[in-house]
């Protein structure tokens, strides 16, 4: 699509403002700089306008414009995506912010969520009746594009990805007409939805299926520090052990830079560690057998294990990393942990440029591997791990220094890699990177994409192209 420009795209945008309940906000407006920035400050674009929506009918209404008048379109959730794909220049960005309720059904054990929500909002409804949804590590996650992309998170073993758990979609088209996609309705467009990103509609709500977790909604959890010389032992360790855990626990392993602030004991403040993060949901009278290989391995610096609401686990790093940092990211799935892969993330371990730069290994098997690679859009169901390796900083100076790390790290660890990457962590990579994220799905993919958006309004994505 061609975006409009000149006075008649401004008339027509007068147009657009005055059929909104929400505000349209355009360059020269107050707030225009805050309404278009998003969570990686290394993006910066400057869209035409910004429709903060406030119901449905507004993103109806965005989308018939856009179509009408050969404007592209953003769509913007929690402002999270790694790309900074929900804002684009000279874009009209769908702004889904102010669409925040929840909704819970205790007894049927759901919730219906709309796609402003952050996973603090979810959380906050669900495990106040001691429940979840598998969900991601940062509270401050946006649930749209989390979920659009599959859905990786601390309940994963347990209870399958966030697309598992998914039980209905309703969906603004591109046609501008409205649709809820479930497996008894837009089957194939349901199919489509759970792993393949935004580029079938706008999706305004999810309903979710809930599970109880630990007692009353409280696991035990929390992070194990290793000396970063110890990182060979605690990986092959870690390898082995974790596909024999109980599903109730799960853990994911990182190379980190200590934060220098408390809950952290001072003198750790600083200093390169081997991470890994645990969460226990099962019941807590079995807490000790399970945890004991956790508790008797190795000599860790911290053992940072404790009952807690799963809403604090989920939300423990969000003070660590506020938006406005800047992000270089690349990832890859991993079948296993090689030796050799080990001591490629010894080395950069070793040279982690910046306090906020990190690896993370987010364990896929349990009840996630056990759904087929094709029942889903989301294919990496083989087992294994889900890797991403981000360089951060609040520091635009800094910037090329932590893509430049990030970069070699990746390409010294990509030959050991399952060839393809989890496509919520992709940045703009092109389209074989987006085909290698959907293996033998990426066909069915554009084939929904044909009957959906055959005229691929919905581009500003990690792409499913049309297949004319």
């Amino acid at each position: 699509m061609s975006t409009a420009t000149g006075p008649a795209a401004m008339a027509s945008y007068e147009e657009l403002a005055a059929a909104l309940r929400g505000d349209l906000i355009r360059p020269g407006d107050a707030g225009y700089d805050t309404a278009r920035a998003v969570y990686n400050a290394m993006i910066d674009k400057r869209p035409a306008a910004i429709a903060r929506c406030r119901d449905v009918v507004d993103v109806i209404a965005c989308v018939r414009f856009g179509r009408a008048h050969g404007v592209e379109l953003a769509v913007r959730g929690g402002g999270h995506n790694a790309a900074g794909l929900g804002v684009w220049d000279d874009a009209l960005v769908i702004d889904l912010s102010l669409l925040r309720s929840t909704t819970v059904d205790p007894r049927n054990r759901t919730v219906r969520v709309d796609a402003g929500c952050t996973w603090g909002d979810v959380d906050h409804a669900t495990v106040g009746f001691g429940m979840a949804t598998p969900s991601g590590f940062l509270a401050s996650t946006g649930v749209g594009g989390l979920t659009l992309g599959g859905g990786i998170g601390y309940l994963s073993r347990r209870f399958g990805l966030t697309i598992d758990n998914l039980l209905a979609a309703d969906v603004v088209l591109a046609d501008g007409t409205f649709a809820t996609a479930s497996e008894d309705s837009h089957s194939d467009l349901f199919w489509a939805l759970r792993g393949g990103g935004g580029n079938f509609g706008i999706v305004t709500s999810f309903t979710f299926r809930c599970h109880d977790i630990g007692e009353g909604g409280t696991i035990i959890g929390g992070p194990v520090l290793y000396d970063l010389a110890d990182t060979p032992d605690v990986m092959r360790w870690y390898r082995e052990l974790l596909p024999s855990l109980p599903e109730e626990l799960s853990g994911w392993f990182g190379l980190i830079t200590v934060p220098p602030a408390p809950p952290f004991p001072e003198e750790l403040w600083g200093r390169k560690a081997a991470a890994i993060v645990w969460c226990y949901t099962g019941a807590h009278d079995h807490a000790d057998k399970v945890l004991e290989p956790v508790k008797s391995f190795g000599s860790p610096l911290l053992m940072g294990l404790h009952e807690m609401p799963f809403s604090v686990l989920q939300s423990a790093f969000d003070g660590l990393y506020p938006a406005g940092l800047q992000w270089y990211w690349r990832a890859d799935f991993f079948n296993e942990i090689s030796d050799a892969a080990i001591d490629v993330h010894l080395k950069y371990g070793e040279q982690l440029p910046t306090g906020h730069s990190t690896m993370h290994l987010y364990p896929v098997d349990g009840a996630a591997g056990r759904v087929p690679a094709d029942a889903t859009a989301f294919p990496y169901r083989d087992g294994g791990w889900a890797g991403v390796i981000v360089g951060v900083d609040p520091d635009p100076a800094n910037a090329e220094l932590i893509s430049q790390w990030t970069r070699d790290y990746w390409e010294a660890l990509h030959p050991s890699s399952a060839g393809g990457a989890y496509v919520n962590f992709l940045m703009s990579e092109g389209q074989e990177r987006v085909k290698a994220a959907y293996r033998d799905n990426y066909a069915r993919l554009t084939q929904v994409k044909d009957r959906y958006d055959p005229d691929n309004t919905f581009h500003i994505n990690q792409n499913i192209r049309p297949s004319s």
